[in-house]
């Protein structure tokens, strides 16, 4: 049986346009459209900025945020897998919610803050939906408060949210903090997906 869906995964990869279109294009992983395509649609990353991507590897959305970041732009990224360097990309191996991993990536941030955090993290899934759902969204609360200690004045917030209980109170939660908070469903999330993108802006004002 697991022969079987594997053989079925690779064959819905090998006919995937976007798996097809990462390859051509040297990205990482097929995520890299749909951050772009959020970011296309709200104008997101703007040059000479600093994007913290939280959950990094393989690294497709930090290939995307240093390309728009530009020269005198910062991306920093964060996983606990390793990942293969990017030009522009200072990458730290760690978990984000380990309080020595946080100070380094506030030291590295500087005392301005970051313009942006992005996620497209997922926990690590038991196939058990009300389990997968808690664990998703208490990774999603752990990036909030992330966001509460390096996001400036004015910045922004892209994050991977899994429809299912929850998710309207973690809305509701953002919206204490941020000015808007919206929803984006990119078309590169697979249709039998249930994840879905929260981006909110204007933090703290």
């Amino acid at each position: 049986m697991a022969k079987k869906s594997n053989k079925q995964w690779l064959h819905a990869q090998n006919k995937d346009q976007y798996v097809k279109q990462a390859r051509d294009s040297h990205y990482r992983s097929r995520a890299i459209y749909k951050l772009q395509e959020i970011d296309q649609k709200d104008k997101l990353i703007k040059p000479n900025t600093c994007v913290v991507d939280l959950g990094s590897a393989p690294g497709s959305w930090s290939q995307y945020a240093s390309e728009q970041v530009k020269a005198n732009g910062r991306v920093i990224s964060v996983d606990i897998l390793p990942m293969d360097p990017i030009e522009r990309v200072l990458f730290i191996l760690g978990d984000f919610t380990d309080e020595a991993v946080e100070n380094e990536c506030i030291g590295h941030i500087g005392k301005q803050g970051a313009d942006l955090v992005i996620s497209d993290m997922a926990p690590n899934l038991t196939g058990i939906r009300i389990t997968d759902q808690a664990r998703s969204l208490a990774l999603a609360e752990l990036v909030y408060d992330f966001c509460d200690q390096v996001l400036k004045p004015g910045g922004d917030l892209v994050i991977k949210l899994f429809e299912g209980a929850g998710t309207d109170e973690y809305r509701r939660l953002l919206k204490e903090r941020f000015a808007k908070v919206m929803t984006r469903k990119p078309e590169a999330s697979r249709d039998q997906s249930r994840e879905f993108y929260v981006l909110a802006r204007s933090y703290g004002l």
